[in-house]
């Protein structure tokens, strides 16, 4: 066969778009998370308050706690108050609410709802990022002005004690400390421990002024006459909702331990309090909230939803702010001028100004105007043209109406505020006897300060429109390049006459429904893609057109059972397929229901979790069995000499034994667990290495003295089908380590999915495109990644999982086996093309004469493009719908957490196509040596 695409130009070609769509992805990411600018340096005291005007260190200092807990657990939701269990869990904190001795705000956190960012928020006021979900895996140390710099520079020391984050955002800030780390979430103990072992000691003495402590995702602090500052960072809390979920046995008791830690604090301060070493503000805070399973990162009401809580305010009217939402970003100028610090330079944030009403009028505009000294100073920065102006010396008790462009709005709103602020304070006699100029000021201040603010988190995340219409120019040419080998490839296999298949010719040169079906699949997904509720809701798309598809081929099948004589029993082979295919399809859909707005609904899943532990054991248990066993089954299909097939099993059949004992004995044990997963994690890894080595040695070959490409590429099948089955037994025997005990049975039903459609197209022959297979097995990919759990949110990410087997904390290996996990299905299909290669039989296809590259070409060719090519037009398509929605409302909330989903896909996809790529040319050289 003559070709003018020889299997070295496609692995070129293929190499080569490859890295161009790496390139252009990377373009776009830093165009699309761009790093947020920041004023360097620090605020000067000019923008504090004047001493004496609110909880400033002086003899009258006073203390403030945070605490990480959803605020719905205390405050909540939809003006309904929370549930029994959870009331009854922090009895001491909920008396407070009762006898309103403490108020409670529903602190908006923004996305992404992970510690580090918000932390920084908190701290900073700043603006967090997406791209701050990476740093939180490896935190660096925050360099913009903030909250813990101020009280440094006015001579407070601190201690922190806890997570490590601190210790990592602040290095050599703290005057002593003890960090552990924040990512191993299967702890829920000893992190809490290593905390409270301190509290009693610490509470006692007399050094400090503040007290910032993190319970469970959730802080303390506490300010007293002396400059000394101690930070705990509890993670108890975090690690139960990771581990167990919200409804986890184990929520409750830990509820009741950090109510604890919230009333020995708040009875130590009012201790000091009637000591007369000054009074005393108590503030109770979370980062982020959870979901129903625990997790969180994304954007939704039950993440986002963080808790502020004040105890000990005086002069405030807890009635009126029972319910009121603030965001956390507003945390940072709120402290920096209770305690009379400059507000952070790059804080966006606006004061509660609730939290002022026991400071004198005068004051709390002081307030105000300070904040909106800030802001202004950030909008500058942003709009160079922006200018002050002159402030008014008419005295005039009005505003006048803003618009034009945007520095002609902000100017005008702040002149409007300091005009009326200027007017109000000329009015030294007569203003005590009204308070219309007053609230007239207030109000303007604040439609000032919370325009701009608002403004200000925007902007933050402009996107360089340059930068990303490079990246997007730089993928389109690697789409155009994967779709142009295909068809390349696609015209030498399918459009080229064949004499040798006059009798077959006419049929596989017909376009056929099925090919039609898979066009139709991908022009739904890319429509879909412009659709914000069909983005967060993707796995029903997915559920669908697999399962359209499938009845598509479960259609000709059924024609070809009347049409196509003697070949009635493969026809009813190949309709079983499907219709397993199909149920397990229908199973995988109903297993977790309800993706991101839908949770609610009834489930499999939440079915087994009312049952118990011991029911989802069971589950796990008869999972691990049919992955084994079916397994086993599927080795013994292969053509090999019976003893080389047993001796195969057997040898493998040691780590699905041991699979099977860790979910009898070790799923709850503590360390015996950690070892039993790195004893399977190393056999694993060392069976499949050894097989990929020594199988294309070791397999037997039949004695010719004479061969031909033809015969060494039937010779090679059989050690790629035992190749190709060590790598599908191996990955699944993985991830029932990996996996929530919840997913085995999911996972064994993407199984059997795959081998049922590798099945179906070992009797298809020629008259199912192999473009056509290929599709539709990354169709059982894809409905399979969802069917698992996943959705386009970070909250559903398993962060739990990804401590299986790790000992000590660890980010890169971590940061794998999160990677696996969540990949898990869509890899699970990659990996089985090796099989898929072995079993498809398209020797009719090669004529008499055809050479070795012929023959790995067309068996490589489409395994590798064709999901390449898919996976690149989906890219393509979602990244120029985010280039056009760039200033959408909700492209943060739900289109930005599908991009960095979608990040890992390509790289994923490229690294295992290129993986498998080798295997197979190394195996087929390897075999071509040994007969020669």
């Amino acid at each position: 066969m003559s070709s003018s695409l020889t299997c070295t130009k496609l692995t070129l070609f293929t190499v080569a778009a490859i890295l161009t769509q790496l390139i252009g992805l990377s373009l776009f990411v830093l165009g699309f998370f761009p790093v947020k600018p920041a004023l360097s340096g620090v605020r000067e005291f000019l923008f504090a308050l004047p001493i004496g005007s609110g909880f400033e260190c002086d003899k009258s200092a006073s203390s403030s706690a945070q605490v990480f807990i959803p605020a719905e657990f205390l405050l909540g939701k939809d003006g309904k108050p929370p549930s029994k269990s959870l009331m009854e869990g922090m009895p001491y904190t909920q008396s407070l609410l009762a006898k309103k001795l403490a108020m409670g705000y529903h602190a908006k956190a923004a996305p992404p709802t992970v510690t580090m960012p918000r932390l920084k928020s908190m701290v900073s006021g700043s603006v967090g990022g997406f791209l701050d979900v990476a740093f939180n895996f490896n935190t660096q140390a925050l360099l913009d002005d903030n909250l813990i710099g101020q009280f440094l520079r006015i001579g407070w020391k601190m201690v922190m004690l806890g997570d490590e984050t601190w210790i990592k955002l602040f290095p050599g800030l703290f005057t002593r400390h003890d960090g552990v780390s924040s990512f191993f979430v299967k702890d829920t103990v000893q992190v809490d421990h290593n905390v409270s072992r301190h509290l009693s000691d610490e509470l006692g003495r007399t050094d400090w002024n503040l007290l910032l402590k993190l319970l469970g995702d959730m802080v303390t602090n506490m300010v007293s006459e002396l400059r000394f500052c101690k930070i705990l960072h509890y993670l108890g809390l975090d690690h139960v909702g990771h581990t167990g979920g919200r409804n986890s046995v184990l929520m409750g008791p830990k509820l009741k331990e950090m109510d604890e830690v919230v009333k020995m604090i708040h009875l130590s301060t009012i201790q000091t309090q009637d000591q007369g070493q000054g009074r005393t503000l108590l503030m109770v805070v979370s980062d982020h909230g959870m979901t129903e399973s625990g997790n969180h990162g994304g954007s939704s009401f039950e993440e986002t939803d963080s808790l502020l809580l004040f105890i000990g305010l005086r002069n405030y009217d807890y009635e009126s702010a029972s319910h009121n939402t603030v965001y956390q970003v507003d945390i940072a100028p709120t402290l920096a001028l209770l305690f009379g610090v400059p507000i952070p330079k790059n804080s966006a944030g606006v004061l509660i100004a609730e939290t002022f009403n026991s400071l004198t009028d005068d004051q709390r505009l002081r307030a105000m105007e300070l904040n909106s000294w800030q802001l202004l100073r950030l909008l500058q920065a942003q709009l160079p043209d922006l200018s002050c102006g002159v402030i008014r010396d008419d005295h005039r008790s009005s505003t006048s109406k803003c618009d034009g462009s945007e520095e002609e709005m902000f100017s005008c709103l702040y002149l409007d505020a300091a005009t009326l602020h200027k007017a109000w304070k000329s009015k030294k006699v007569s203003r005590s006897n009204s308070r219309d100029d007053y609230s007239r000021t207030v109000s303007a201040y604040h439609e000032f300060l919370r325009t701009a603010s608002e403004w200000l988190s925007r902007r933050a995340t402009d996107k360089p429109l340059n930068l990303l219409a490079s990246g997007v120019t730089a993928m389109l040419f690697s789409c155009l390049a994967f779709l142009g080998l295909l068809f390349w490839l696609g015209q030498e296999v399918y459009l080229t006459e064949n004499p040798y298949l006059s009798d077959v010719n006419n049929k596989i040169h017909k376009w056929h429904l099925d090919q039609t079906a898979i066009l139709v699949i991908i022009l739904i997904l890319v429509l879909s893609m412009g659709s914000s509720s069909l983005v967060e809701e993707e796995q029903y798309i997915w559920f669908f057109v697999t399962s359209t598809f499938y009845f598509v081929l479960l259609r000709k099948t059924a024609q070809s059972m009347a049409t196509i004589e003697g070949q009635n029993k493969q026809s009813y082979i190949q309709l079983c397929c499907i219709i397993i295919i199909l149920a397990c399809g229908r199973v995988l859909r109903g297993w977790h229901q309800g993706g991101v707005n839908w949770t609610h609904l009834p489930d499999i899943s939440k079915w087994l979790e009312k049952a118990g532990s011991g029911c989802i054991k069971s589950v796990q248990l008869v999972s691990g069995l049919l992955i084994v066993g079916l397994s086993l089954y599927t080795l013994s299909l292969s053509q090999l000499k019976r003893n080389f097939v047993l001796l195969i099993g057997f040898i493998f059949l040691l780590p699905g034994l041991l699979v099977i004992q860790r979910v009898i004995e070790y799923q709850d044990s503590g360390f015996d667990e950690t070892l039993m997963a790195q004893v399977i994690f190393a056999v694993l890894g060392n069976f499949v290495m050894g097989s990929v080595i020594a199988l294309p040695w070791l397999m037997p070959v039949q004695n010719c003295t004479t061969y031909s490409s033809r015969v060494l590429f039937l010779e090679i099948r059989d050690c790629t089908y035992v190749i190709g089955w060590v790598f599908i037994f191996s990955w699944c025997l993985l991830q029932l380590v990996l996996q929530q005990p919840m997913n085995s049975m999911p996972l064994s039903l993407v199984l059997v999915q795959i081998l049922a459609s590798i099945c179906f197209s070992f009797y298809t022959g020629v008259h199912v495109k192999q473009w056509v297979e290929i599709a539709a097995l990354y169709f059982l990919g894809m409905s399979g990644h969802f069917g698992l759990g996943n959705t386009n949110t970070l909250a559903t990410i398993d962060v739990a999982g990804a401590y299986i087997g790790v000992s000590s904390h660890s980010t890169l290996l971590s940061g794998i086996l999160m990677f696996l996990i969540t990949y898990a299905s869509p890899m699970l299909v990659l990996i089985s093309m090796v099989m898929y290669i072995s079993v498809k039989d398209l020797s009719s296809l090669y004529p008499q004469d055809a050479k070795f590259g012929d023959f790995l070409k067309m068996a490589l060719g489409f395994p590798c493009l064709v999901p390449l090519g898919l996976n690149s037009v989906l890219l393509i398509a979602y990244t120029v719908v985010l280039l056009l929605m760039r200033n959408h409302l909700f492209i943060w909330s739900v289109f930005s957490p599908k991009i960095k989903k979608a990040v890992g896909k390509p790289a994923f996809f490229e690294l295992t196509t290129i993986a498998g790529l080798d295997v197979e040319k190394a195996t087929s050289y390897y075999e071509k040596w040994k007969l020669r």
